[in-house]
Formats: C-alpha cells, sequence, structure tokens
C-alpha cells in the first residue's frame, strides 16, 4: 500500500531502525506521519500475509491489507498502548477479514498469483533452500492451501497465526477471543484434518511430517 504522505523532513534524528515500534507509535500520535509509514513499512508484508491466508485472493487480501492500516491510523489516538501494535493491527486485520468473508459468503479460494509465490511475497528471510527444499515447499503450499479452504475460520484461522506467524497460543487466544483449550484445539482437529487430506491427495510422507 502507498504511504502517508508527509513533507519528509520526519522528526528527531535518530535512525527510525533503532526505534522500537512503541517508539513510533509515541511519535505517530504525536503527529509524525513518517514514523507511522515506517510502522506500515514494518508490518505491512506479515499483514498482507495474513489477509492472503485466511482470504485467498490477491487483490482482496491487497485490499483488506490497505483497509487495515487507514483504520489503525484513524484509531490511533484512542491506542493506548495496553498491547503490542503488532497484535493491535492483527486484529484490525482479522475482524476485516471475517467482515470480508461474511459479505462474500463464502469460504476462502485457491489462489496464486500469476507469477508469484506468496510464499516469498510473505518471506522474512532466513537460510537459503535447496532445490529440492524449494520444490517441496511450493507442492505443500499448493495442497495445503487447498485442504486449508476446507477448514472451519477459527481452525483455519489459528493454524495461520501459529504455523506461519509463529505466534504463541497464548497471543492467539487473545486474538480470537477464547480460552487457550480452545485454541490448542482448534489447532489440532485443523491440522488433523491436514494430514488426512495430505494423505488421500497422495503426497508423500516427507510432505505430511512437514504438517
Amino acid at each position: 500500500m502507498a504511504v502517508l504522505h508527509t513533507d519528509g523532513t520526519g522528526t528527531g534524528k535518530q535512525p527510525f531502525m533503532t526505534l522500537t515500534d512503541e517508539d513510533l507509535v509515541t511519535r505517530s500520535r504525536g503527529g509524525d506521519l513518517e514514523s507511522f509509514n515506517q510502522l506500515i513499512l514494518r508490518w505491512e508484508r506479515p499483514i498482507f500475509a495474513l489477509a492472503y491466508r485466511v482470504i485467498g485472493r490477491e487483490e482482496d487480501a491487497r485490499d483488506v491489507c490497505q483497509e487495515t492500516f487507514l483504520r489503525a491510523f484513524r484509531a490511533l489516538p484512542g491506542f493506548k498502548g495496553q498491547a503490542k501494535f503488532s497484535s493491535w493491527v492483527y486484529r484490525i486485520a482479522l475482524n476485516l477479514c471475517r467482515d470480508w468473508m461474511r459479505r462474500q459468503r463464502r469460504t476462502p479460494t485457491v489462489q496464486m498469483p500469476e507469477g508469484a509465490d506468496p510464499e516469498e511475497l510473505a518471506a522474512q528471510g532466513g537460510p537459503a533452500e535447496s532445490i529440492e527444499d524449494l520444490v517441496a515447499r511450493r507442492e505443500l503450499s499448493a495442497v495445503v492451501a487447498e485442504a486449508m479452504a476446507l477448514l472451519p475460520e477459527e481452525q483455519r484461522t489459528a493454524i495461520i497465526l501459529k504455523e506461519y506467524h509463529g505466534m504463541t497460543f497464548q497471543e492467539i487466544a487473545e486474538l480470537q477471543g477464547c480460552p487457550l483449550s480452545t485454541v490448542k484445539t482448534r489447532l489440532y482437529q485443523g491440522l488433523s484434518v491436514l494430514r488426512r487430506h495430505l494423505e488421500k491427495s497422495g503426497s508423500t510422507p516427507q510432505l505430511v511430517r512437514r504438517v
């Protein structure tokens, strides 16, 4: 999404990369648009990845991502810091995804942008992969995406937050507004369905074990 317009001057001399999210939020609430732009740059890719995995459509996921940060900016004066900025913006994104699915009255589709791999679009870096690992990951991604579309929203979202975004059970429980035990049940049931789907699809044992 496009960053918010500023005059390019910023405030202060401290490099943005050395500032925490909390520092940037404080500056943003003080009227520094460039600080909020830095928050967008930090969290745009994870939020797009979340929306894409929940919705399954690239264009709609980008719309949700943009609306997420617009709403966050408008609501920033009321953000008191009771939760981390990342948790707060994830909650906004999840609510927008739910609203989208209710309006569309549909389950997420399985759609891969032409010439792009959303896993690579959302990648946060890591060790280089071998050709074999890359091929296996792409194969797994397509099969898992098909199975994920069959899961109930709560199970699918719990898996996405845990397996793709590395959140703890407690963080997921807070985002989904449910007890810790419910999150664990959703993950167990959802992953069980995914494994069965992979087995029925004839995926290799190596791919099944990756789930």
